[in-house]
């Protein structure tokens, strides 16, 4: 079996599903991710805290980077993570934990 490279999720299943990657494209980055209604920041946030309660590792480092350059901090990212702990369970925040420290590199020790 292949190894997947989650660098980019809609990148790793443009090959297979297309229209999906499409539909992620447009609508989704398109429209939602622009709309003024929430701050780029926030929909990061928003984003990252799902995945961590549905149990989505594979896809944080791509959005935890993005949300880094959308204006979070690792402190705030590290807080985030910890107080999911109590809402979506502590094998789920030690996860994250994990991919945010592989991911974030320096900017987790800042």
């Amino acid at each position: 079996m292949k190894t997947i490279d989650f660098t980019s999720p809609r990148d790793a299943a443009r090959a297979f599903t297309p229209k999906l990657t499409a539909l992620v494209e447009h609508p989704l980055y398109s429209q939602v991710w622009t709309d003024p209604d929430l701050a780029p920041r926030d929909r990061s946030l928003i984003t990252i805290a799902a995945l961590i309660a549905l149990g989505h590792a594979e896809e944080l480092p791509a959005h935890l980077k993005r949300g880094i350059a959308n204006g979070l901090t690792a402190t705030e990212l590290s807080a985030a993570i910890t107080h999911l702990a109590f809402y979506a369970g502590f094998p789920a925040a030690i996860t994250a934990s994990a991919h945010a420290n592989a991911a974030l590199g320096d900017a987790s020790h800042k």
